[in-house]
């Protein structure tokens, strides 16, 4: 059993274990997690948190597209909106990554963690007051399991062989041991709802701090404190309400006048002006999201690696990152993971703009015409002025790109996931395994690069499976080689989370590796006066 000690800061970790080794180890001995979930919030908890008031979130990340379902979740609001009214079977520690207990109190997993065993809690009632069981649970994972669901938890799900009640717990058997299988049920889609949702999956019926007033999609939200809460260490304000924002200049100017309290998605260009404002906070998180460049594998002339090569030297990585991100982040190297992942690769060379090398490769290529690029703010912020950088630098190895703007709203619907070469923005997963699986998998149905290679799918399972955390970095490096150099991903730079609140708003929870406190920001702040 592991050892835990409790830190001056009133964080709890385990004893003589550091972070990444905390991360595999408890996943892999199938720990039995007994922590309250409150736990670990650090600095954010140092000062005792005060209840009241009317939070006013202005988010980056809607359309009028969006629907309350979990299954569809996509962007950065309904990331927030899911987390005020509903919860997951395990959360995640926000300084560790470690799970930790939420509906399930404590689990268990077979030696060769195959099969998982949760106690799931008796004591918690839905918004409805209906009381909330197993049987609630397992018809909830099994709508996100279901092949026809399009949930975006499918592909983390595709792993679970049966999923039913014995003895009044929950008792998961995977078709193969995966060590990760906790973290991969804090996943912001698997949000246990009455009888699974499948009644109706967009009915906001859930067990969080919060209950839906008022909704209108791509526009606003209004929520209302749910006053038989389960939990006391959340949920300090009285009422939220989230106002769609997409326009970068409105939310800088609803945060400036005190219209709202908070607001994500800050353009470090901005950043600056920001901080001349009286009474505003730059919130300045590093994480594991990314800005990118996709490339359907399957379709022309992405089809062809050597044009994949080209377009991936042609890029001026080091430009995006000073120009767009204004240096809040990191260099890309067109594999999805980065150091604050377990096990992360080492000693992958950098990739580096060179127009000589772009310039051979797409002449092999044997393509010799303009190459749409479908682009629009929506995709991240600065993703326009990213694309004509990667126009211009593309130019000077011979190489024309078109650029075209498409609308923000509906551009998560109409374009990304459609067409063939567009930006994106991926937030980060709990393991490599979550994030591979998201939309590497050849049968994921996220896999927005369309890279379907069998022989990849076979080491993501033996990673999957494999105890031994030197075997499974290995496996994990040759992941990552053939993504980088075979893959449809173009991944520039790694971003830092940039958001902004007013100095009144206090117990932001910069949550490890995750945007948004994880999704947890409406529940977690509180006002200090």
């Amino acid at each position: 059993m592991t050892e835990f000690t409790k830190r001056p800061d009133g964080l709890i970790v385990p004893a003589g274990i550091n972070r990444r080794g905390f991360l595999a180890g408890t996943a892999a001995l199938g720990l039995a997690a007994g922590i309250g979930s409150s736990i670990g919030l650090g600095e954010a908890r140092a000062q005792e948190p005060k209840r009241g008031g009317h939070l006013k979130l202005g988010l980056d990340g809607g359309a009028t597209t969006d629907s309350l379902d979990p299954a569809s979740y996509s962007g950065s609001v309904s990331f927030v909106i899911g987390h005020l009214w509903g919860d997951t079977l395990v959360e995640s520690h926000p300084e560790t990554g470690a799970p930790l207990p939420a509906i399930a109190s404590s689990w268990e997993s077979s030696a060769d963690a195959s099969v998982w065993t949760f106690k799931v809690r008796n004591d918690i009632a839905f918004h409805d007051g209906k009381k909330l069981t197993v049987a609630d649970v397992i018809a909830t994972l099994k709508r996100h399991s279901d092949e026809g669901s399009k949930s975006g938890a499918l592909g983390l799900m595709r792993s679970v062989k049966t999923i039913e009640e014995k003895a009044g717990d929950l008792v998961l058997t995977l078709t193969e041991g995966n060590a990760d299988l906790p973290l991969l049920l804090t996943d912001y889609h698997l949000i246990i709802q009455p009888g699974g949702g499948g009644d109706n999956p967009a009915s906001p019926i859930g067990t969080g701090p919060y209950k839906l007033a008022s909704y209108e999609a791509g526009i606003r939200a209004t929520f209302e404190k749910n006053t038989a809460d389960w939990r006391s260490d959340r949920g300090y304000v009285d009422s939220v309400e989230i106002i769609v924002m997409n326009d970068n200049t409105a939310r800088i100017a609803a945060l400036s006048s005190g219209q709202v309290h908070f607001i994500n998605g800050v353009d470090p260009k901005t950043v600056p002006l920001l901080k001349r404002a009286p009474r505003v906070e730059i919130l300045q998180t590093s994480g594991k999201g990314f800005y990118s460049f996709l490339m359907h594998c399957d379709t022309a002339p992405f089809d062809n690696n050597d044009l994949r090569l080209a377009l991936k030297y042609a890029i001026d990585r080091q430009a995006i990152l000073d120009r767009v991100l204004g240096g809040y982040g990191t260099l890309g190297n067109d594999y999805p993971v980065n150091e604050n992942y377990a096990l992360a690769p080492e000693g992958i060379e950098q990739r580096a703009y060179d127009p000589d090398k772009a310039a051979f490769h797409y002449k092999k290529s044997g393509h010799d015409r303009p190459i749409l690029l479908r682009t629009s703010d929506a995709a991240f912020p600065g993703a326009v002025d990213a694309s004509v950088l990667f126009q211009e630098s593309a130019r000077k190895a011979g190489i024309e790109i078109e650029v075209r703007r498409e609308p923000e709203d509906g551009y998560w619907t109409n374009v990304w996931n459609v067409q063939p070469f567009c930006p994106s923005y991926w937030g980060g997963r709990p393991t490599q395994d979550s994030r591979y699986s998201t939309s590497y998998l050849s049968s994921a149905e996220w896999n927005d690069t369309r890279f379907k290679r069998g022989d990849f799918d076979k080491l993501l399972l033996q990673a999957r499976s494999e105890l031994d955390e030197a075997k499974r970095k290995e496996l994990y490096h040759t992941m990552a080689l053939m993504v980088r150099d075979e893959g449809g991903l173009i991944l520039p730079v790694f971003n830092d989370y940039v958001n902004a609140a007013s100095a009144s708003l206090k117990g932001f929870v910069h949550d490890i590796g995750n945007d948004l406190s994880n999704g947890y920001v409406g529940s977690r702040v509180w006002f200090d006066s």
